[in-house]
């Protein structure tokens, strides 16, 4: 019998889930991590006109282990691929991940072996961010986007029903296009018809 039982439908756990979201979403660090065109327009994010630091992600880390948001910006080699999934199983936890641009998404226009079609083959992504490349000002959309779902992120045995939730809620969904309804095909003429 502990003291949530003496409290009104869990104002403790509640109150602690807001502020360890608010704390978590208050400190987030990247790991950037640019490969090709969009690393630019990474690099112009945190400069003076766009502004990082107002969300305190001015500190990009040198090291993986003080970091906790992957942004991967730009194609991925195969050659580069086991680098990445190093770097983000060295990662602190909780850790997300921003899928920058549309090469880093899906290959972009580089559908050929040596580019791996989309980051999520090699590391679980949160956020896509499209565009080729994508401007700062979408960067920042997605990372205030990240920062709402790290807020509202529930803790404990409330995360596992959070989580068992929305994949039944996603196994629940229509397709976004039903088939096509087939044109109906006339039958042949009964015989014996008069013209």
């Amino acid at each position: 019998m502990g003291i949530e039982d003496k409290l009104p439908s869990g104002v403790l756990l509640t109150t602690v889930e807001k502020v360890a979201g608010y704390a978590r979403k208050s400190s987030v660090w990247p790991a950037t991590f640019g490969l090709a065109c969009c690393a630019i327009e990474l690099m112009s994010t945190g400069g003076p006109r766009h502004d990082m630091a107002r969300f305190g992600m001015e500190r990009a880390s040198n090291t993986p282990r003080q970091a906790d948001l992957m942004i991967v910006a730009g194609r991925v080699s195969q050659k580069m691929a086991p680098v990445l999934r190093q770097i983000y199983d060295q990662m602190s936890e909780p850790k997300w991940v921003i899928s920058m641009g549309v090469c880093a998404s899906s290959g972009g226009m580089f559908n050929n072996y040596a580019i791996v079609q989309g980051v999520d083959h090699i590391v679980p992504v949160d956020i896509y961010l499209p565009g080729c490349p994508p401007r700062p000002e979408m960067l920042l959309d997605a990372i205030v986007k990240l920062h709402d779902r790290i807020q509202n992120m529930k803790l404990g045995v409330n995360r596992e029903h959070q989580v068992t939730e929305l994949e039944q809620a996603q196994l629940r969904r229509l397709p976004l296009s039903a088939p096509a309804p087939q044109p109906a095909v006339p039958g042949p003429a009964a015989p014996g018809g008069a013209d």
